[in-house]
């Protein structure tokens, strides 16, 4: 059955729910070479380049409450990542963002925390679209306005980033109590109105079934101008209410990418080097991802945390890695 459904995916022909799911349950080496052969095959009719994307951290300061259960970037929930809050200055962005343009990184990831409407992403898309040649992806999750995503557009942004994480509104909720999936739903349909590229994500293993993954796979197609799928595997931050559940396994998470593949041949698939691991770069590039997150460079002059993880994928390791599998590393 399952050499059918992979026979299936190579000519690509379309599969059903149900097919989607026996992919899933995929366990012996042999099936798993030909699924991740077959999604790498695909990436690779479209193009081999792979894009590169670091990151600037604008703020720690979130005001959801009760906090996320995993997050270990907020003030204060972690140890191990940023526990002292933090603003960034215009001046910070502005360094940061020009080291990333002079190490030839092509794109930066503007991020921070809930409670300031979007003020914070548009003045760093301004920042950055003023100073430098980079792509832009805005990612404050659900914390924007029509206002606020109306000026993103004005300043030319690439793409804003509003990961559900779940659809499964009850596992949502338990994890996330100060969030809202509706919320969240709602900044992507805005987002996709005022003609920006949508980056929207998965966070695997916070107690979604595989069947949820697969509906959440299917109803990101609603929305028109996604062109990002992130897949991220659940990672315990120390002193966090989750710290003590497992992370999600590597080998279930490059299934997820290899599955997203076959069903969205031409989406960027990006994989946040902190959530699957700096060492484990070269296994998301064979399963069929093409952009790699939190790629960071020598001459960067932030401290970095990663989010989902503390560590994060040095530029220069992570090239060496995409060029030994015969792929492109996207420069400017």
């Amino acid at each position: 059955m399952i050499d059918k459904i992979l026979d299936k995916a190579e000519n690509g022909q379309q599969l059903s729910d149900e097919e989607f799911l026996e992919l899933l349950k995929i366990d012996d080496d042999e099936h798993l070479k030909k699924l991740f052969a077959i999604a790498a095959h695909i990436r690779d009719n479209q193009s081999k380049t792979i894009k590169l994307t670091s990151t600037v951290h604008i703020t720690n300061k979130c005001q959801i409450q009760p906090r996320c259960g995993y997050c270990g970037f907020a003030e204060e929930t972690s140890s191990k990542g940023y526990y002292n809050a933090f603003y960034k200055s215009d001046d910070e962005i502005l360094k940061a963002a020009k080291s990333i343009n002079e190490a030839h990184i092509p794109r930066v990831s503007c991020s921070g925390g809930y409670g300031y409407k979007g003020k914070q992403a548009v003045n760093a898309c301004r920042i950055v679209k003023e100073n430098t040649d980079l792509e832009i992806l805005v990612n404050v999750g659900g914390d924007l306005t029509s206002k606020s995503i109306n000026q993103l557009a004005e300043l030319g942004a690439d793409t804003v980033c509003c990961n559900l994480e779940t659809i499964n509104e009850e596992v949502f909720n338990e994890v996330k109590p100060g969030d809202s999936l509706s919320q969240r739903i709602e900044t992507c349909k805005l987002v996709s109105e005022a003609g920006i590229g949508l980056s929207s994500g998965l966070l695997l293993g916070i107690g979604e079934s595989p069947e949820d993954r697969i509906r959440h796979l299917r109803f990101l197609n609603n929305f028109k101008t996604l062109e990002e799928i992130p897949i991220m595997g659940f990672n315990p931050y120390d002193d966090t209410p989750m710290a003590n559940r497992p992370a999600f396994p590597l080998k279930e998470q490059l299934k997820m990418v290899a599955i997203t593949r076959i069903m969205y041949p031409n989406i960027r698939i990006t994989m946040p080097t902190p959530t699957v691991g700096p060492e484990n770069v070269e296994f998301s590039l064979k399963a069929g991802a093409n952009n790699l997150a939190t790629v960071i460079a020598d001459n960067y002059p932030l401290e970095v945390k990663g989010v989902g993880a503390p560590e994060y994928g040095n530029y220069s390791e992570v090239v060496t890695v995409i060029e030994k599998l015969g792929l492109i590393p996207q420069t400017i």
